[in-house]
């Protein structure tokens, strides 16, 4: 499954040219690259740490990739998650897919990636001038993969 969850820093060039080599009869390579931004809710921030459950972070990143195999077959998927202490710039995630065609490449990333923000177990901590603080799940996040007819099960977001 190409999946994995990891503390080191990824080569973009070297993943996509390792997704691409799976299969000669891709047209179109779609990515995301999520990176620690410097400023959020008006704060700066110092630092992000990601938390995560072993094992169970990983069945839920492989069940995003057989949800989006099933509603675009024939496309190839790589996601690459960052956990542990991370700077303002450095890369967080990694969604990636392939297809015959662009439509389908963009499509399933952008799925990828709104299926995982909602429903892969990770935890975000900021570390501001101010102090630690939780980083929130947002609304727009739910409602991005409302469009795909998935329910995040999180009523209680405001």
């Amino acid at each position: 499954m190409p999946v994995r969850v990891q503390t080191e820093d990824f080569d973009l060039s070297t993943e996509v040219a390792a997704l691409r080599a799976r299969n000669p009869k891709i047209g179109a390579v779609a990515c995301f690259v999520g990176t620690v931004r410097d400023l959020n809710d008006g704060s700066t921030v110092e630092t992000m740490e990601l938390e995560h459950y072993p094992g169970m972070t990983e069945k839920s990143l492989e069940a995003i990739v057989v949800n989006a195999r099933e509603r675009w077959p024939g496309i190839e998927v790589l996601i690459v998650h960052r956990v542990g202490k991370l700077y303002p710039l450095d890369r967080i995630v990694l969604v990636a897919t392939t297809a015959a065609h662009r439509g389908d490449a963009f499509a399933s990333c952008e799925f990828v990636m709104d299926y995982l923000k909602t429903q892969a177990p990770f935890w975000k901590k900021e570390k501001t001038a101010s102090g630690e603080r939780w980083v929130d799940a947002r609304v727009t996040d739910d409602a991005a993969l409302a469009r795909w007819d998935i329910d995040s099960g999180n009523q209680s977001r405001e």
